[in-house]
Protein backbone atom coordinates (compact mmCIF):
# COMPACT_ATOMS: atom_id res chain seq x y z
CA UNK A 1 0.00 0.00 0.00
CA UNK A 2 1.31 3.31 -1.07
CA UNK A 3 1.99 5.92 1.51
CA UNK A 4 -0.99 7.90 -0.23
CA UNK A 5 -3.10 5.26 0.76
CA UNK A 6 -2.51 5.24 4.18
CA UNK A 7 -3.87 8.96 4.46
CA UNK A 8 -0.59 10.64 3.54
CA UNK A 9 -0.21 13.29 1.56
CA UNK A 10 2.17 15.30 -0.53
CA UNK A 11 4.09 18.03 1.26
CA UNK A 12 4.77 21.77 -0.08
CA UNK A 13 8.03 22.88 0.24
CA UNK A 14 7.84 26.15 1.49
CA UNK A 15 8.01 26.38 5.07
CA UNK A 16 7.45 29.68 6.59
CA UNK A 17 9.17 32.27 7.90
CA UNK A 18 9.98 32.70 11.55
CA UNK A 19 7.67 36.25 12.29
CA UNK A 20 9.79 39.18 14.42
CA UNK A 21 7.60 39.70 17.97
CA UNK A 22 5.72 43.15 16.53
CA UNK A 23 4.31 40.92 13.94
CA UNK A 24 3.14 37.90 15.77
CA UNK A 25 1.84 40.72 18.24
CA UNK A 26 -0.27 42.37 15.66
CA UNK A 27 -1.16 38.83 14.43
CA UNK A 28 -2.37 37.73 17.89
CA UNK A 29 -4.31 40.86 18.07
CA UNK A 30 -6.66 39.92 15.56
CA UNK A 31 -6.94 36.47 16.24
CA UNK A 32 -7.13 36.65 19.83
CA UNK A 33 -10.30 39.24 19.30
CA UNK A 34 -11.60 36.64 17.11
CA UNK A 35 -11.50 33.78 19.51
CA UNK A 36 -12.86 36.02 22.14
CA UNK A 37 -16.03 36.65 20.00
CA UNK A 38 -16.57 33.18 19.18
CA UNK A 39 -16.37 31.55 22.83
CA UNK A 40 -18.48 34.58 24.48
CA UNK A 41 -21.20 33.46 22.04
CA UNK A 42 -21.55 30.05 22.54
CA UNK A 43 -22.83 30.28 26.05
CA UNK A 44 -23.45 34.40 26.23
CA UNK A 45 -26.94 33.68 25.14
CA UNK A 46 -27.90 31.21 28.09
CA UNK A 47 -28.91 34.37 30.36
CA UNK A 48 -31.27 35.51 27.60
CA UNK A 49 -32.86 32.28 27.35
CA UNK A 50 -35.79 32.67 29.09
CA UNK A 51 -36.58 35.99 27.59
CA UNK A 52 -35.94 35.38 24.07
CA UNK A 53 -38.33 31.78 24.40
CA UNK A 54 -40.87 34.21 26.32
CA UNK A 55 -40.69 36.80 23.21
CA UNK A 56 -40.54 34.20 20.67
CA UNK A 57 -43.43 32.27 21.89
CA UNK A 58 -40.96 28.72 22.52
CA UNK A 59 -41.78 25.49 23.21
CA UNK A 60 -39.49 23.83 25.74
CA UNK A 61 -38.13 21.42 22.99
CA UNK A 62 -36.98 24.51 21.33
CA UNK A 63 -35.74 26.39 23.94
CA UNK A 64 -33.23 23.44 24.35
CA UNK A 65 -32.50 23.56 20.58
CA UNK A 66 -31.46 27.81 20.39
CA UNK A 67 -28.55 26.06 22.30
CA UNK A 68 -28.04 22.73 20.64
CA UNK A 69 -27.88 24.40 17.39
CA UNK A 70 -24.36 26.50 17.90
CA UNK A 71 -22.84 23.69 19.83
CA UNK A 72 -24.07 21.02 17.16
CA UNK A 73 -22.75 23.10 14.38
CA UNK A 74 -19.28 24.19 16.08
CA UNK A 75 -18.48 20.47 16.74
CA UNK A 76 -19.25 18.99 14.15
CA UNK A 77 -17.26 21.82 11.47
CA UNK A 78 -14.48 22.16 13.92
CA UNK A 79 -12.44 18.82 12.23
CA UNK A 80 -13.45 20.10 8.99
CA UNK A 81 -12.10 23.37 8.82
CA UNK A 82 -9.09 21.94 10.52
CA UNK A 83 -8.39 19.63 7.58
CA UNK A 84 -9.58 22.38 5.19
CA UNK A 85 -7.00 24.03 7.10
CA UNK A 86 -4.11 21.76 6.05
CA UNK A 87 -5.12 21.64 2.26
CA UNK A 88 -6.08 25.46 1.34
CA UNK A 89 -4.88 29.11 2.28
CA UNK A 90 -5.52 29.14 5.89
CA UNK A 91 -6.43 33.03 6.51
CA UNK A 92 -8.93 32.98 3.33
CA UNK A 93 -10.76 30.02 4.93
CA UNK A 94 -10.69 31.86 8.84
CA UNK A 95 -11.84 35.35 6.82
CA UNK A 96 -14.72 33.21 5.33
CA UNK A 97 -15.65 31.64 9.20
CA UNK A 98 -15.62 34.95 10.19
CA UNK A 99 -18.13 36.04 7.66
CA UNK A 100 -20.39 33.26 8.03
CA UNK A 101 -20.07 34.12 11.71
CA UNK A 102 -21.10 37.59 11.10
CA UNK A 103 -24.08 36.34 9.05
CA UNK A 104 -25.62 33.92 11.55
CA UNK A 105 -25.07 36.51 14.42
CA UNK A 106 -27.01 39.46 12.16
CA UNK A 107 -29.59 36.81 11.15
CA UNK A 108 -29.76 35.53 14.82
CA UNK A 109 -30.72 39.16 16.08
CA UNK A 110 -33.19 39.72 13.79
CA UNK A 111 -35.03 36.38 13.92
CA UNK A 112 -38.66 36.28 14.28
CA UNK A 113 -39.82 33.45 15.18
CA UNK A 114 -37.49 30.26 17.29
CA UNK A 115 -36.98 28.09 13.94
CA UNK A 116 -35.59 31.04 12.27
CA UNK A 117 -33.47 31.90 15.01
CA UNK A 118 -32.59 28.01 15.77
CA UNK A 119 -31.76 28.10 11.85
CA UNK A 120 -29.88 31.23 12.44
CA UNK A 121 -27.99 29.64 15.48
CA UNK A 122 -26.45 26.98 12.78
CA UNK A 123 -25.06 29.02 10.92
CA UNK A 124 -23.30 30.99 13.58
CA UNK A 125 -22.12 27.89 15.27
CA UNK A 126 -20.46 26.68 11.79
CA UNK A 127 -18.66 30.54 11.91
CA UNK A 128 -17.58 29.67 15.63
CA UNK A 129 -15.89 25.76 14.74
CA UNK A 130 -14.50 27.80 11.80
CA UNK A 131 -12.51 29.83 14.19
CA UNK A 132 -11.63 27.36 16.97
CA UNK A 133 -9.87 25.38 14.27
CA UNK A 134 -8.24 27.79 12.36
CA UNK A 135 -7.18 30.21 15.34
CA UNK A 136 -4.93 27.35 16.53
CA UNK A 137 -3.74 26.25 13.02
CA UNK A 138 -2.50 29.35 12.48
CA UNK A 139 -0.74 30.24 15.15
CA UNK A 140 0.73 26.71 14.59
CA UNK A 141 1.90 27.81 11.22
CA UNK A 142 3.43 31.16 12.13
CA UNK A 143 5.39 30.85 15.60
CA UNK A 144 7.60 28.14 16.24
CA UNK A 145 7.04 25.39 19.11
CA UNK A 146 9.75 26.69 21.24
CA UNK A 147 8.28 30.33 21.26
CA UNK A 148 4.79 28.97 20.41
CA UNK A 149 3.96 28.43 24.24
CA UNK A 150 4.18 32.17 25.25
CA UNK A 151 1.63 33.38 22.65
CA UNK A 152 -0.43 30.00 23.41
CA UNK A 153 -0.50 31.24 26.60
CA UNK A 154 -2.74 34.12 25.21
CA UNK A 155 -5.17 32.30 23.89
CA UNK A 156 -5.78 29.29 26.46
CA UNK A 157 -6.56 32.74 28.92
CA UNK A 158 -9.30 33.88 26.54
CA UNK A 159 -10.11 30.76 26.00
CA UNK A 160 -11.46 30.80 30.07
CA UNK A 161 -12.06 33.87 30.10
CA UNK A 162 -14.82 33.96 27.24
CA UNK A 163 -16.43 31.17 29.28
CA UNK A 164 -16.10 33.18 32.62
CA UNK A 165 -17.42 36.56 31.33
CA UNK A 166 -19.99 35.25 29.24
CA UNK A 167 -22.79 34.82 32.02
CA UNK A 168 -21.15 38.63 32.89
CA UNK A 169 -21.84 40.08 29.12
CA UNK A 170 -25.34 38.45 28.68
CA UNK A 171 -26.27 39.42 32.33
CA UNK A 172 -25.46 42.83 31.58
CA UNK A 173 -27.73 42.98 28.03
CA UNK A 174 -30.60 41.25 30.03
CA UNK A 175 -30.58 43.78 32.80
CA UNK A 176 -30.39 47.02 30.79
CA UNK A 177 -33.81 47.30 29.39
CA UNK A 178 -32.89 49.58 26.35
CA UNK A 179 -30.32 46.74 25.13
CA UNK A 180 -32.82 44.16 24.98
CA UNK A 181 -31.86 40.58 23.95
CA UNK A 182 -30.93 41.07 20.55
CA UNK A 183 -27.85 42.32 21.16
CA UNK A 184 -26.54 39.11 22.92
CA UNK A 185 -26.08 38.41 18.95
CA UNK A 186 -25.28 41.71 17.73
CA UNK A 187 -22.83 42.69 20.45
CA UNK A 188 -20.29 40.18 18.95
CA UNK A 189 -20.67 41.72 15.47
CA UNK A 190 -18.45 44.73 15.42
CA UNK A 191 -15.82 43.03 17.66
CA UNK A 192 -15.34 40.21 14.49
CA UNK A 193 -15.34 42.80 11.63
CA UNK A 194 -12.31 44.42 13.71
CA UNK A 195 -10.89 41.34 13.99
CA UNK A 196 -11.26 40.46 10.09
CA UNK A 197 -9.60 43.86 9.57
CA UNK A 198 -6.69 43.55 11.50
CA UNK A 199 -6.27 40.07 10.21
CA UNK A 200 -6.60 41.02 6.34
CA UNK A 201 -3.82 43.57 6.93
CA UNK A 202 -1.52 41.60 9.14
CA UNK A 203 -1.83 38.53 8.77
CA UNK A 204 0.53 36.89 5.95
CA UNK A 205 1.04 33.16 5.22
CA UNK A 206 2.92 31.58 2.50
CA UNK A 207 0.97 28.68 0.79
CA UNK A 208 1.59 26.73 -1.73
CA UNK A 209 -1.09 24.50 -3.56
CA UNK A 210 -1.30 21.44 -3.26
CA UNK A 211 -1.89 19.64 -6.55
CA UNK A 212 -4.78 17.15 -6.69
CA UNK A 213 -5.53 18.31 -3.16
CA UNK A 214 -8.91 16.96 -2.35
CA UNK A 215 -11.51 17.21 0.70
CA UNK A 216 -12.82 14.33 1.89
CA UNK A 217 -16.19 14.67 1.99
CA UNK A 218 -17.50 11.38 2.56
CA UNK A 219 -15.82 11.53 6.01
CA UNK A 220 -16.64 14.68 6.55
CA UNK A 221 -20.63 13.77 6.23
CA UNK A 222 -19.91 10.39 8.08
CA UNK A 223 -17.97 12.56 11.02
CA UNK A 224 -20.99 15.07 10.92
CA UNK A 225 -23.75 13.13 11.48
CA UNK A 226 -21.61 10.37 14.26
CA UNK A 227 -21.11 13.85 15.97
CA UNK A 228 -24.35 15.42 15.90
CA UNK A 229 -26.31 11.88 16.69
CA UNK A 230 -24.03 11.88 19.49
CA UNK A 231 -24.76 15.03 21.16
CA UNK A 232 -28.09 14.89 19.96
CA UNK A 233 -28.71 12.40 22.37
CA UNK A 234 -26.45 13.88 25.25
CA UNK A 235 -29.01 16.52 25.23
CA UNK A 236 -32.35 15.23 25.18
CA UNK A 237 -31.36 12.12 26.96
CA UNK A 238 -33.20 12.45 30.36
CA UNK A 239 -35.19 15.55 29.12
CA UNK A 240 -37.22 14.08 26.11
CA UNK A 241 -36.62 10.59 26.66
CA UNK A 242 -35.09 8.07 29.17
CA UNK A 243 -31.66 7.19 29.17
CA UNK A 244 -32.75 3.53 28.62
CA UNK A 245 -35.00 3.68 25.57
CA UNK A 246 -35.51 2.95 22.59
CA UNK A 247 -34.53 6.65 21.36
CA UNK A 248 -31.26 6.36 23.24
CA UNK A 249 -30.61 2.51 21.47
CA UNK A 250 -30.84 4.09 17.78
CA UNK A 251 -29.03 7.33 18.50
CA UNK A 252 -26.17 5.31 19.81
CA UNK A 253 -26.07 2.95 17.43
CA UNK A 254 -25.98 5.37 14.42
CA UNK A 255 -23.44 6.80 15.92
CA UNK A 256 -20.58 3.75 16.38
CA UNK A 257 -22.23 2.84 13.02
CA UNK A 258 -20.97 6.42 11.37
CA UNK A 259 -17.71 5.92 13.67
CA UNK A 260 -17.15 2.30 12.06
CA UNK A 261 -17.40 3.99 8.62
CA UNK A 262 -15.48 6.73 9.22
CA UNK A 263 -12.63 4.28 10.56
CA UNK A 264 -13.27 2.69 7.30
CA UNK A 265 -13.07 5.10 4.83
CA UNK A 266 -10.35 7.19 6.55
CA UNK A 267 -7.68 4.62 6.26
CA UNK A 268 -8.62 4.00 2.54
CA UNK A 269 -8.73 7.73 1.10
CA UNK A 270 -5.66 10.09 0.01
CA UNK A 271 -6.62 13.32 2.20
CA UNK A 272 -8.55 11.97 5.76
CA UNK A 273 -10.25 14.63 7.43
CA UNK A 274 -8.53 13.34 10.28
CA UNK A 275 -5.35 11.68 9.39
CA UNK A 276 -5.76 7.90 11.54
CA UNK A 277 -1.57 8.38 12.34
CA UNK A 278 -2.35 11.31 14.01
CA UNK A 279 -4.60 10.36 16.62
CA UNK A 280 -3.52 7.13 16.87
CA UNK A 281 0.02 8.76 17.91
CA UNK A 282 0.95 8.51 21.74
CA UNK A 283 0.93 12.42 22.32
CA UNK A 284 -2.08 13.05 20.01
CA UNK A 285 -4.34 10.09 21.95
CA UNK A 286 -3.40 10.82 24.81
CA UNK A 287 -3.94 14.30 24.94
CA UNK A 288 -7.44 13.80 23.54
CA UNK A 289 -8.50 12.13 26.45
CA UNK A 290 -7.08 14.56 29.03
CA UNK A 291 -8.98 17.78 26.87
CA UNK A 292 -12.13 15.76 26.87
CA UNK A 293 -11.73 15.65 30.59
CA UNK A 294 -11.11 19.19 30.75
CA UNK A 295 -13.67 19.75 28.97
CA UNK A 296 -15.88 17.90 31.52
CA UNK A 297 -14.38 19.99 34.48
CA UNK A 298 -14.21 23.04 33.13
CA UNK A 299 -17.85 23.99 30.96
CA UNK A 300 -19.39 21.03 32.78
CA UNK A 301 -18.52 22.42 36.06
CA UNK A 302 -18.71 26.53 36.07
CA UNK A 303 -21.11 27.03 34.15
CA UNK A 304 -23.37 26.11 36.73
CA UNK A 305 -22.14 28.72 39.15
CA UNK A 306 -23.95 30.72 37.95
CA UNK A 307 -26.89 29.29 38.75
CA UNK A 308 -25.39 29.01 42.55
CA UNK A 309 -25.23 32.72 42.97
CA UNK A 310 -28.53 33.72 41.07
CA UNK A 311 -31.05 31.10 42.66
CA UNK A 312 -28.98 30.67 45.77
CA UNK A 313 -27.28 33.63 47.37
CA UNK A 314 -29.93 35.73 45.54
CA UNK A 315 -27.41 37.84 43.44
CA UNK A 316 -28.25 39.60 40.02
CA UNK A 317 -27.03 37.74 37.02
CA UNK A 318 -24.33 41.00 36.25
CA UNK A 319 -23.11 40.64 39.77
CA UNK A 320 -23.30 36.52 39.14
CA UNK A 321 -20.85 37.36 36.35
CA UNK A 322 -18.47 39.41 38.55
CA UNK A 323 -18.61 36.62 41.23
CA UNK A 324 -16.53 34.63 38.35
CA UNK A 325 -13.55 37.11 38.18
CA UNK A 326 -11.24 35.33 40.92
CA UNK A 327 -11.28 32.49 38.20
CA UNK A 328 -10.86 34.67 35.38
CA UNK A 329 -7.99 35.79 37.48
CA UNK A 330 -6.74 32.64 38.10
CA UNK A 331 -6.55 31.73 34.71
CA UNK A 332 -5.00 34.69 33.12
CA UNK A 333 -1.86 34.43 35.96
CA UNK A 334 -0.97 31.05 35.01
CA UNK A 335 -1.85 30.85 31.49
CA UNK A 336 0.64 34.21 31.12
CA UNK A 337 3.56 33.17 33.30
CA UNK A 338 3.17 29.37 32.70
CA UNK A 339 3.36 30.21 28.92
CA UNK A 340 6.66 32.54 29.18
CA UNK A 341 8.05 29.67 31.30
CA UNK A 342 7.03 26.88 28.85
CA UNK A 343 8.89 28.44 26.45
CA UNK A 344 11.85 29.61 28.69
CA UNK A 345 12.66 26.45 29.61
CA UNK A 346 11.29 24.14 26.46
CA UNK A 347 9.15 22.09 28.18
CA UNK A 348 5.58 21.35 28.46
CA UNK A 349 5.32 18.41 30.01
CA UNK A 350 5.59 19.54 33.87
CA UNK A 351 3.61 22.49 33.73
CA UNK A 352 0.73 20.51 32.57
CA UNK A 353 1.20 17.88 34.54
CA UNK A 354 0.69 20.87 37.38
CA UNK A 355 -2.04 22.46 36.16
CA UNK A 356 -3.89 18.63 36.15
CA UNK A 357 -3.07 18.62 39.47
CA UNK A 358 -4.01 21.53 40.57
CA UNK A 359 -7.48 21.49 38.95
CA UNK A 360 -8.50 18.11 41.04
CA UNK A 361 -7.23 19.93 44.19
CA UNK A 362 -9.22 23.19 43.26
CA UNK A 363 -12.50 21.35 42.38
CA UNK A 364 -12.01 19.31 45.51
CA UNK A 365 -12.09 22.82 47.06
CA UNK A 366 -14.77 23.96 45.33
CA UNK A 367 -16.87 20.81 46.19
CA UNK A 368 -17.25 21.63 49.68
CA UNK A 369 -19.14 24.72 48.76
CA UNK A 370 -22.72 24.86 50.35
CA UNK A 371 -25.30 27.21 50.92
CA UNK A 372 -23.76 29.51 53.41
CA UNK A 373 -20.07 29.24 52.48
CA UNK A 374 -18.65 32.54 52.69
CA UNK A 375 -18.22 33.97 48.97
CA UNK A 376 -14.75 35.46 49.62
CA UNK A 377 -13.39 31.58 50.23
CA UNK A 378 -15.61 30.21 47.27
CA UNK A 379 -13.54 33.29 45.34
CA UNK A 380 -10.88 31.76 46.34
CA UNK A 381 -11.53 27.94 45.76
CA UNK A 382 -12.33 29.00 41.94
CA UNK A 383 -9.51 31.00 41.93
CA UNK A 384 -7.29 27.94 42.36
CA UNK A 385 -8.87 25.89 40.22
CA UNK A 386 -8.67 28.61 37.26
CA UNK A 387 -4.46 27.98 38.07
CA UNK A 388 -5.07 24.86 37.04
CA UNK A 389 -7.44 25.36 34.32
CA UNK A 390 -4.80 27.83 32.67
CA UNK A 391 -1.36 25.85 33.01
CA UNK A 392 -3.22 22.67 31.68
CA UNK A 393 -5.66 23.49 28.65
CA UNK A 394 -3.75 25.25 26.01
CA UNK A 395 -0.10 23.33 26.81
CA UNK A 396 -2.23 19.91 25.84
CA UNK A 397 -2.36 21.32 22.07
CA UNK A 398 1.20 22.47 22.59
CA UNK A 399 2.18 19.09 22.91
CA UNK A 400 0.21 17.79 19.93
CA UNK A 401 1.76 20.66 17.74
CA UNK A 402 4.95 20.33 18.53
CA UNK A 403 4.56 16.18 18.02
CA UNK A 404 3.04 16.90 14.13
CA UNK A 405 4.13 18.12 11.09
CA UNK A 406 3.60 21.97 10.07
CA UNK A 407 1.59 21.05 7.62
CA UNK A 408 -0.57 18.31 9.79
CA UNK A 409 -0.83 21.15 12.41
CA UNK A 410 -4.68 22.46 11.89
CA UNK A 411 -5.72 18.99 11.72
CA UNK A 412 -4.35 18.02 14.59
CA UNK A 413 -5.11 21.12 16.89
CA UNK A 414 -8.83 20.99 15.33
CA UNK A 415 -9.03 17.43 17.00
CA UNK A 416 -8.39 18.24 20.45
CA UNK A 417 -10.60 20.95 20.16
CA UNK A 418 -13.25 18.87 18.77
CA UNK A 419 -12.80 16.47 21.86
CA UNK A 420 -12.65 19.10 23.98
CA UNK A 421 -15.95 20.89 22.79
CA UNK A 422 -17.28 16.96 23.02
CA UNK A 423 -16.00 16.48 26.82
CA UNK A 424 -17.63 20.33 27.58
CA UNK A 425 -20.70 18.80 26.28
CA UNK A 426 -21.02 15.87 27.82
CA UNK A 427 -19.95 17.62 31.37
CA UNK A 428 -22.86 20.05 30.56
CA UNK A 429 -25.92 17.84 30.03
CA UNK A 430 -24.71 15.16 31.93
CA UNK A 431 -23.84 17.08 35.57
CA UNK A 432 -26.56 19.02 34.47
CA UNK A 433 -28.84 16.06 34.89
CA UNK A 434 -27.42 15.26 38.29
CA UNK A 435 -27.76 18.51 39.51
CA UNK A 436 -31.37 18.74 38.59
CA UNK A 437 -31.76 15.02 40.50
CA UNK A 438 -29.88 16.00 43.40
CA UNK A 439 -31.62 19.38 43.83
CA UNK A 440 -35.22 18.01 43.21
CA UNK A 441 -34.47 15.50 46.01
CA UNK A 442 -33.27 18.18 48.77
CA UNK A 443 -36.14 19.88 47.93
CA UNK A 444 -38.32 17.60 48.07
CA UNK A 445 -36.73 16.17 51.54
CA UNK A 446 -36.85 19.84 53.14
CA UNK A 447 -40.15 20.06 51.88
CA UNK A 448 -41.48 17.59 53.48
CA UNK A 449 -39.63 17.62 56.95
CA UNK A 450 -41.17 21.86 57.10
CA UNK A 451 -44.60 20.88 55.92
CA UNK A 452 -44.57 18.36 58.87
CA UNK A 453 -44.19 21.17 61.13
CA UNK A 454 -46.95 22.82 60.27
CA UNK A 455 -50.45 23.04 61.35
CA UNK A 456 -53.31 21.33 58.93
CA UNK A 457 -54.27 25.08 57.36
CA UNK A 458 -51.06 26.21 57.28
CA UNK A 459 -50.09 23.57 54.99
CA UNK A 460 -53.16 24.50 53.06
CA UNK A 461 -52.39 28.04 52.91
CA UNK A 462 -48.30 27.50 51.80
CA UNK A 463 -49.97 24.44 49.48
CA UNK A 464 -51.90 27.93 47.41
CA UNK A 465 -49.18 29.79 47.44
CA UNK A 466 -46.79 27.38 45.74
CA UNK A 467 -49.64 26.56 43.35
CA UNK A 468 -49.85 30.15 42.64
CA UNK A 469 -45.69 30.30 42.51
CA UNK A 470 -43.99 28.11 40.59
CA UNK A 471 -41.99 25.38 42.60
CA UNK A 472 -39.79 24.10 39.96
CA UNK A 473 -36.40 23.49 41.25
CA UNK A 474 -35.01 24.56 37.44
CA UNK A 475 -36.92 28.13 37.73
CA UNK A 476 -34.83 31.00 38.28
CA UNK A 477 -37.46 33.60 39.40
CA UNK A 478 -38.46 33.20 43.27
CA UNK A 479 -39.99 35.86 43.88
CA UNK A 480 -43.52 34.37 43.58
CA UNK A 481 -42.94 31.65 45.98
CA UNK A 482 -44.12 31.83 49.91
CA UNK A 483 -40.74 33.01 51.59
CA UNK A 484 -39.95 29.44 53.86
CA UNK A 485 -40.21 27.72 49.92
CA UNK A 486 -37.70 29.96 48.86
CA UNK A 487 -35.65 29.76 51.11
CA UNK A 488 -36.24 25.73 51.03
CA UNK A 489 -35.07 25.78 46.89
CA UNK A 490 -32.17 28.30 47.42
CA UNK A 491 -30.60 25.84 50.38
CA UNK A 492 -31.48 23.03 47.94
CA UNK A 493 -29.79 24.48 45.18
CA UNK A 494 -26.41 26.04 47.51
CA UNK A 495 -25.92 22.74 49.14
CA UNK A 496 -26.55 20.50 45.65
CA UNK A 497 -23.93 22.04 43.94
CA UNK A 498 -20.64 20.82 45.69
CA UNK A 499 -21.00 17.39 43.94
CA UNK A 500 -21.18 18.63 40.50
CA UNK A 501 -17.42 19.63 41.36
CA UNK A 502 -16.21 16.58 42.88
CA UNK A 503 -17.26 14.98 39.54
CA UNK A 504 -15.57 17.29 37.85
CA UNK A 505 -12.36 16.86 40.28
CA UNK A 506 -13.04 13.33 38.87
CA UNK A 507 -12.83 13.90 35.37
CA UNK A 508 -9.93 15.35 35.92
CA UNK A 509 -8.19 12.95 37.70
CA UNK A 510 -8.38 11.19 33.84
CA UNK A 511 -6.41 13.93 32.80
CA UNK A 512 -3.77 13.58 35.09
CA UNK A 513 -3.34 10.39 34.13
CA UNK A 514 -3.27 10.81 30.42
CA UNK A 515 -0.30 13.71 30.92
CA UNK A 516 1.89 11.53 32.90
CA UNK A 517 2.11 8.87 30.58
CA UNK A 518 2.22 11.49 27.55
CA UNK A 519 5.49 11.63 26.01
CA UNK A 520 7.84 14.16 27.33
CA UNK A 521 9.82 16.33 25.01
CA UNK A 522 11.47 19.44 24.38
CA UNK A 523 9.52 22.21 21.59
CA UNK A 524 11.00 22.51 18.69
CA UNK A 525 12.98 25.31 17.78
CA UNK A 526 12.19 25.63 14.41
CA UNK A 527 8.85 24.34 12.54
CA UNK A 528 8.74 20.69 11.88
CA UNK A 529 8.12 19.50 8.48
CA UNK A 530 9.21 15.64 9.25
CA UNK A 531 6.53 13.49 9.81
CA UNK A 532 6.03 13.06 13.83
CA UNK A 533 8.57 10.31 15.85
CA UNK A 534 5.77 10.10 17.73
CA UNK A 535 3.35 8.03 16.31
CA UNK A 536 3.94 4.39 17.26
Amino acid sequence: MSSQAKGHHPRPSAVPEPLTHREILEVLTGLLIAMFVANVSMTVVGTALPVIAAKLGSTQQQYTWIVTASILANAASTPIWGKLADLFNKKTLLLAGLAIFIFGSVACGAATSTLMLIACRVFQGIGIGAMMALIQAIIGTVIPPLQRGRYMAYTGAVIAVATVVAPLIGGFIVDVSWLGWRWTFWSAVPFAVLAGGVLQFKLKIKFESRPGAKVDWVGAALITVGASALLIWISFANHSFAWLSWQTAALLGFTALATVMFVVVESKVRNPIIPLPIIKARTTALAIIASVAVGIALFGATVFLSQYYQVARGYSPTASGLMMLPMMAGVLLSSVVGGRLVSRWGVWKPFTLAGAAIMVVGFCLVGTMTYTTDLWLIGLYIGFAGVGVGLTMQNLVLAVQNSVSVHDVGTASASVAFFRSLGGTIGIQVLGSVFANRVGHLRDTRLTAFMATLKPEQQAQLAAGMQEGDSSSQSLDLSTLPEPIQEIIRSSFGDAIGLLFYIAAAAAVISVIAVYFMPASRLNATFNESESADRR
